[in-house]
Parts: C-alpha cells; sequence; structure tokens
C-alpha cells in the first residue's frame, strides 16, 4: 500500500511542477489558480511521501519520489509545454525511469 502511496506522491509532484509551468505563462487571476494548484499539489505530494516514508527506506521513498516526480515533468514539459524531445532527453528519460524501477526491485 505505500508503494501506491508513493506513486501517487510522485504524480502529485508532477502536478505541482506542472502548476508552477503554467504559472510562468498566465498572468492575473489565472496564475492565482495555477498558484493554487501549486500548493494544493504541493501539500498532498508530501503528505504522501512522509506516509510511504513511515514504512519504506528514506532513501527510497525519497529517490523514487523524486524520479516519478522528474520523469513525469519532463514528458508534461514535451507535451504541453513543447520543450525538446531530443534523443538524449529520451535516453536519459529511460535510464531515470529504469533506475526508479531498480530500486524498487532492489527494496525490501
Amino acid at each position: 500500500m505505500n508503494w501506491l502511496l508513493l506513486v501517487v506522491a510522485g504524480l502529485f509532484e508532477v502536478g505541482f511542477a506542472t502548476c508552477l509551468g503554467k504559472v510562468k505563462e498566465t498572468t492575473g487571476s489565472t496564475a492565482g489558480w495555477w498558484m493554487g494548484g501549486f500548493f494544493v499539489c504541493l501539500a498532498i505530494s508530501m503528505y504522501l511521501l512522509y506516509k510511504a516514508a513511515q514504512t519504506l527506506p528514506i532513501g527510497t521513498a525519497y529517490a523514487v519520489w523524486t524520479g516519478i516526480g522528474a520523469a513525469g515533468t519532463v514528458v508534461v514539459g514535451i507535451l504541453f509545454f513543447k520543450e525538446p524531445a531530443e534523443i538524449w532527453r529520451i535516453f536519459f528519460l529511460g535510464t531515470l525511469i529504469a533506475s526508479v524501477v531498480g530500486l524498487k526491485a532492489v527494496s525490501h
């Protein structure tokens, strides 16, 4: 169950990074709404990370949380923010995902 919490926490990390990217693109009350989304996603992500880390090794939990957030944010950047999808970015994204899967596989 704590691995599921950790994955959801990582997805909310993608959410707060995405909101932060949208704040940069908007102004006025729209930016305020995105900033609100940022804080909500941040709070949920941190809480779920805290809950997962109560039973999982903190080093593994933090690395997996960060890896999910980083990989997800790169994908969102490519799909929604028109960031480049260069071969080396995709290659290192793949190695990042492989590392997260590897950490899960060797954690007890």
